[in-house]
This record gives structure tokens, sequence and C-alpha cells, in this order.
């Protein structure tokens, strides 16, 4: 399973610095133990990350699978093949992956509402450079000469 630096080294302060006061004899080396000692189940891990979830008021509900959508989630926004995704969650079928590109779509579609120039027009309003922009002018000057270039290849 990939993990990334900053992972492994909070991993490695709670073995040297918290799992040592937390194991009970016998100590079977479970990483992870309770504040009891004991090994964590599922159950009691979905407990403690949903209580925190709560507390932290984020509006959200879930447990540790919100972690694992999120991390999807932003893998994907932030450009991560859908099927390394796959890979990384364990999925067989890419299938059951693709809802996270559906969260992506979304987010590409409020993107587009929020700035594109034709998105923040009024209904019925036509898009209009303005002459005197000097941005427009060397723009039409740019379009005009990739124009004549155009065409210029075409007679030969």
């Amino acid at each position: 399973m990939p993990i990334g630096e900053r992972a492994i080294a909070w991993l490695e302060k709670y073995i040297r610095e918290s799992r040592q006061q937390l194991a009970i004899e016998p100590d079977d080396m479970t990483v992870f133990v309770t504040a009891q000692g004991e090994p964590f189940s599922r159950g009691h891990l979905s407990y403690a990350v949903r209580e925190r979830i709560d507390a932290a008021k984020l509006g959200k509900t879930g447990s540790c699978h919100l972690f694992r959508h999120t991390m999807a989630t932003l893998m994907h926004e932030n450009g991560a093949d859908i099927r390394f995704i796959q890979q990384m969650l364990g999925h067989e079928d890419l299938k059951t992956t693709q809802i996270y590109t559906q969260v992506a779509i979304r987010t590409l579609q409020q993107v587009h509402a929020a700035t594109h120039p034709a998105a923040l027009l009024e209904p019925g309003e036509s898009p209009s450079l303005k002459a005197a922009d000097p941005d427009a002018e060397a723009l039409f000057s740019a379009l005009e000469a990739e124009a004549d270039e155009d065409r210029e290849e075409a007679d030969k």
C-alpha cells in the first residue's frame, strides 16, 4: 500500500512515543491499539472517528469511509488517473470507482458556472470584446494573422 512521507513520520512518532505506553502484555505487536491496550476493531475505530467528525461540526456524517471517499475525490480533482485511484481503493471493477468522476464533474460544472465568461452573462446578453481594449486589439490582430497564414497554406 502506498504511504506518504508525512504519514510515515506520524506513524513513527506514534510507535516511538505512544504505543509503548498503551500496549499491554502479552503484546502481540498490533500497531494500533486502544487506550485499553487492545487492538482496534473496525467498530471501535468507526465509532471513534464518527465521534470526532460530529465534534468537529463539519456538517457531514460518516466514519472512516468519509476519509477514504474524501481522499479519492481530492486525488481525482488534483489530476490522479481514475485507474490509480481504483488500485489505491482496491476496487476490482472500475465502475465502483467512477463515482469519484461524477464528483469531479460536479466540481467542474461549479467552476464553469463561477468563472466562464459566457456563464457570467445575463440571459440574452451577447458576449463582446471592446475594440478600445488593448488586449482585445492584440487578440483580433493575432486571429487575423493566423487566418492569413491558414489561407496562404491552403493556396500552396
